[in-house]
């Protein structure tokens, strides 16, 4: 697994690989984190960076008591493919 950082005054999970910026963007309002964006560049592209990046955000979230809007569609998927998460639904 890769080196994510949550950066929680930029509200997101970052992991930076070969000079590129993954991210995970999100909004937190009363424990719940909306996810609005979740970014890999085309570079780093089909190396399920997408996926890890998520996984770490979801398993945070969860360490935290967060409840969790998939707003972004990426991440929704994600949980329909993992249905372990679902409980963090909102």
């Amino acid at each position: 697994m890769n080196h994510i950082e949550h950066n929680a005054q930029g509200h997101c999970f970052e992991l930076r690989l070969e000079g590129h910026r993954c991210v995970l963007d999100y909004v937190l309002h009363n424990n719940v984190m909306t996810v609005t964006h979740t970014g890999v560049p085309s570079e780093l592209g089909g190396r399920g960076l997408a996926a890890e990046i998520t996984q770490f955000a979801l398993d945070y979230a969860q360490s935290q008591d967060w409840k969790v809007i998939a707003q972004c569609s990426y991440v929704a998927a994600y949980i329909k493919k993992h249905p372990e998460y679902e409980v963090l639904l909102n």
